[in-house]
């Protein structure tokens, strides 16, 4: 639906989204600002920037969109991301932060003392980001045209543009506050308008969206989307490792963590993201269920993403149902601008220090300038690929994005923190491993090719094969290769598992027997 309130909603994003980046600006002078906002912080603030980031174009249009058009078993999706930072809490948080690390690769080559294993680290932290970034710039584009009659090519240019001046001239400390923002944002974007709609449906009596039957399919149909047998129980529990386990392996996510001031606080901050995401994840079920009373069509001719963005001028008539519209365009565009932000920076962080720097282990850091370079290769090269790749629903390309994730950072991290004989060639090879199984099933959906049977089950859903590949891939050559364990691997585990004010305790201890 075509409204001008949309515009101006959008607009006013954009300028909130910069007037907050130019807040930030005004504190970002060191490297260390631009990467990890000086690791200070805290949990509150921190929750609410992992959730305005965390929150993408998946959530706020996808997720609707996929529980519209295939259905209850559909919900996995917004169970696994949410029920993903239950795994990051119990086995990742903390230790992570106490890596010291700034980026993926940066773990990488502390804990297995080897640039081989960070620079293949480096090239799977691009790949992710730009396989994520993707589906948001689609996405924009979507979202425009259908609350203004853009070009659908309009909304990933706005959206880049933006994210890139404030990350440009902020870094991390302005896309904190800009994050922790959108996130209120897209949570009252949803919010207001589903009050309104549910009052529209209880006020006409409208059927039941389990009985109404809509682009040829009924309404057990709809219960039941992913198949009967074992393929479908693969498809359900392949949709769960990669959920749960591809959070962990997400370079935007990751990097957060790293700007906690302790473990500790890690710790702290993704109990409330818990909190947060699953206050927001009880909506989208809403929109797609209405959906199949008000907006059936949608299914028929495959624009189910769009669902959040129709039903509000399609249930509330004149200026409130253009308001209600304008509302939510505006926090789709929360969505594409808070994801894309954290997206660009742990890309540009990379790029910047393993591909536009010529530091090493003793120069990490390429310093802002190579950073800056590093964001504009970050958004470009995603934006081109957006304007020539069609396709695949926003949340099932994000998933994908998940289970590439999933197969090849959840094996290194988990290992890394948690078994000592973890060895440079082992992370190296299941990294290879995992991203190459993965990696071909991504470029499978995307091509759009057909399939029958099992073959195509396993494409559309391998995260529960290409995840153990991986892992088996690390331990075996790990084993293999013994004398390739790393010489200080005693002391990174134990900085890895000591709490910071056990550490700090010893240390005084320490002090007072010498002095």
């Amino acid at each position: 639906m075509s409204t001008p309130y949309a515009g101006v909603g959008i607009v006013l994003v954009a300028l909130v989204t910069l007037g907050l980046g130019a807040y930030g600006w005004r504190f970002s002078r060191t490297t260390s600002d631009f990467f990890v906002a000086s690791r200070s912080v805290r949990p509150a603030l921190n929750a609410c920037a992992i959730g305005g980031e965390y929150l993408s174009a998946a959530s706020f249009l996808g997720a609707a969109g996929l529980i519209l058009a295939y259905g209850a078993d559909m919900l996995w999706y917004p169970v696994g991301w949410t029920a993903g930072y239950v795994v990051l809490l119990v086995l990742v948080a903390a230790p992570l932060r106490r890596s010291g690390a700034y980026t993926l690769p940066d773990f990488a080559e502390s804990r297995l003392e080897s640039l081989v294993a960070r620079r293949t680290s480096s090239l799977f932290v691009v790949a992710i980001g730009w396989i994520y970034l993707l589906p948001q710039f689609q996405g924009a584009g979507l979202a425009l045209g259908v609350v203004v009659d853009a070009d659908d090519r309009l909304g990933g240019l706005v959206v880049s543009t933006v994210v890139l001046v404030n990350v440009l001239l902020g870094g991390m400390r302005s896309i904190t506050l800009v994050q922790a923002f959108q996130y209120w944002l897209k949570l009252t974007a949803l919010l207001v308008p589903v009050m309104f709609l549910l009052a529209a449906w209880a006020g006409d009596g409208a059927t039941s969206p389990a009985t109404v039957t809509s682009g040829g399919m009924t309404g057990s149909e709809w219960s039941m989307p992913t198949g009967e047998g074992t393929q479908g129980l693969y498809t359900t529990y392949s949709l769960i490792a990669a959920t749960f386990l591809g959070t962990m392996g997400l370079p935007h996510v990751v990097v957060r963590f790293y700007t906690n001031p302790d473990g500790r606080a890690a710790r702290r901050t993704t109990v409330a993201v818990l909190a947060l995401l699953g206050l927001f994840y009880v909506l989208p079920p809403v929109y797609a269920a209405l959906g199949r009373l008000y907006a059936p069509d949608l299914v028929a001719s495959g624009d189910s993403d769009s669902v959040v963005l129709e039903l509000p001028g399609r249930m509330v008539d004149g200026v409130a149902g253009e308001l209600l519209s304008a509302l939510t365009a505006a926090g789709a565009f929360a969505a594409f601008l808070s994801t894309s932000s954290g997206l660009t920076i742990a890309v540009a962080g990379v790029l910047s220090q393993d591909l536009l720097s010529r530091g090493t282990m003793g120069r990490r850091l390429g310093g802002v300038r190579s950073f800056q370079l590093g964001a504009v290769v970050a958004v470009a090269v995603p934006l081109v690929a957006s304007v020539g790749t069609d396709g695949v629903a926003v949340a099932q390309a994000v998933g994908l994005a998940f289970a590439f994730a999933a197969s090849t950072f959840c094996p290194l991290i988990v290992l890394g923190i948690w078994w000592r004989r973890l060895t440079d060639a082992g992370a190296v090879a299941g990294m290879l491993v995992g991203g190459l199984l993965a990696g071909a099933a991504i470029v499978d959906s995307l091509l759009d090719v057909e399939h029958h049977g099992w073959t195509a089950t396993l494409l559309a859903q391998p995260a529960a094969w290409t995840v153990p590949a991986a892992f088996v891939t690390m331990v075996v050559v790990s084993v293999l290769t013994p004398r390739r364990v790393p010489a200080h691997v005693a002391t990174t585990m134990v900085r890895l598992h000591t709490p910071e004010s056990l550490r700090l305790d010893r240390g005084r201890a320490v002090r007072r027997l010498v002095g």
